[in-house]
């Protein structure tokens, strides 16, 4: 049974969701995605595993804090929740942003950590050239949100899905305009000065799983390949884009349960 909750943090409510038995679980969505992207997971790992779902901040139905959300706040904000639920080990499965925040809550709580699955997402910083793109992408959404949104929604599938997943896509820019542009541009803001955290996937003592794409438009798949050169680390490779979640539902829900299961 999926029951949704709310806890404070830095007096802003924050949005959960707690189904299942077993090991906890935590999934954290994406940049301009919320917990309702878990949707179709959430039925399937809830059978053997307790699985909650946060709003992270200015995402959902969290409300922002500030004008830079940090992945170490979201991080914190996590750990907020998992000490409502009196939870003390986790594993963390984060798509993109949410991998960013996965990272900095092994960083902060590494003794909560029992694993974690980074899917379409990376251990490192910002290029000079992605920092100079968030700000480019700060000015176009305080230009033009709703142009802004849709547009980077698009972007992130391969080209040759947007046609098949046309009817998702729009799903998905719905859920994404629902987005306050604080949360848009503080957000932004805290991926841009993220720290670099490839040394978690060198000296983790827990299992990770990276799933990429190889027709990741927003991920170059070489670059990413290489952090985990001479690591332990798992990979899975998907033919498609950025949206492992959509375009490869169930091949990631497959992955996930066989990686949970290693645990």
């Amino acid at each position: 049974m999926t029951s949704q909750k709310l806890v404070t943090y830095k007096n802003t409510s924050v949005n959960y969701s707690d189904t299942g038995k077993g090991t906890a679980v935590v999934l954290l969505h994406g940049f301009l995605e919320n917990a309702k992207m878990w949707d179709d997971f959430v039925p399937e790992l809830s059978k053997k595993h307790r699985i909650i779902t946060i709003d992270l901040l200015g995402h959902g139905q969290t409300g922002p804090v500030g004008y830079v959300q940090t992945m170490e706040d979201n991080a914190d904000l996590v750990h907020t929740v998992l000490s409502e639920l009196n939870i003390r080990k986790v594993v963390l499965a984060g798509h993109s942003m949410g991998g960013y925040v996965a990272l900095a809550f092994a960083e902060l709580y590494p003794d909560m950590v029992k694993g974690i699955a980074l899917i379409n997402s990376t251990s490192r910083a910002d290029s000079d050239e992605r920092k100079l793109n968030r700000d480019r992408a700060i000015k176009a959404v305080k230009k033009d949100y709703t142009s802004f949104v849709r547009l980077s929604v698009g972007n992130l599938f391969s080209e040759n899905n947007r046609e098949r997943l046309s009817a998702e896509i729009e799903n998905v820019k719905q859920e994404a305009l629902k987005t306050p542009l604080q949360g848009i541009v503080a957000s932004l803001e805290g991926m841009k000065i993220r720290k670099d955290r490839e040394v978690l996937l060198h000296f983790a003592p827990y299992p990770i799983l990276l799933v990429l794409g190889k027709a990741d438009p927003v991920l170059n798949y070489d670059e990413n390949i290489d952090q985990i050169e001479n690591t332990s680390v798992k990979l899975v490779t998907f033919n498609d884009g950025h949206m492992s979640t959509i375009e490869n539902k169930d091949g990631l829900l497959k992955e996930l349960q066989s990686f949970l299961k290693e645990i």
